[in-house]
């Protein structure tokens, strides 16, 4: 690799590792085994490089999990039984990347200090909706737009509560068959 390269993979580290706001020019110069120079050069700034780390850091994931879902969905389940499923691989993908996961949250809290990663997670949030909307309901998204819009936004905002209780409380997080559950007895 490169050093533009080097950055970025030793920037990626450093945000799992240390996390977005605690990671300084120096720790990604020693994780990335570059000079401290080379971030301006190839970057113009710590800023520019860390953000640019995140957003790769957070496509390679939902390359990942998309797989992940895609590939252990049963062509013949119910909707209920992908749905059960669906979200148990999604938790389980939460102990796995727990340090990715509080990256971003960490993000979130900082969002309107970053315009430049809020730009790419609104593309990026916009892409997953849709994802989700084809994957837990079978939504296509060019003939029913807004159904695709209005059920990824569901199971996006459901996505990210999950997510958050599980940060907070691994021990009592919800598994798909009691996230199922709940929604049968909300529509009861």
């Amino acid at each position: 690799m490169g050093n533009r390269e080097d950055l970025l993979a030793g920037a990626k580290r450093c945000l799992i590792e240390k996390g977005y706001s605690r990671t300084t020019a120096r720790d990604i110069a020693t994780a990335s085994g570059v000079s401290l120079a080379a971030i301006g050069y190839h970057f113009r700034s710590k800023d520019a490089l860390i953000n640019e780390a995140l957003i790769e850091v957070m496509r390679e994931w939902g390359v990942d999990l998309g797989a992940t879902l895609a590939a252990e969905a049963k062509p013949d389940a119910t909707p209920l039984e992908r749905f059960e499923g669906a979200w148990d691989r999604v938790t389980e993908s939460f102990d796995r990347l727990r340090p990715l996961w509080t990256t971003q949250f960490e993000v979130l809290g900082q969002i309107d200090h970053i315009p430049d990663i809020r730009a790419q997670l609104f593309g990026a949030l916009k892409e997953a909706k849709v994802g989700l909307a084809e994957l837990f309901e079978g939504v296509d998204p060019e003939a029913e737009p807004e159904r695709a819009r209005l059920v990824g936004s569901f199971y996006q905002a459901m996505l990210t509560g999950l997510l958050a209780q599980w940060l907070v409380d691994p021990e009592t997080a919800l598994t798909g068959r009691e996230v199922a559950a709940a929604l049968r007895m909300i529509r009861a």
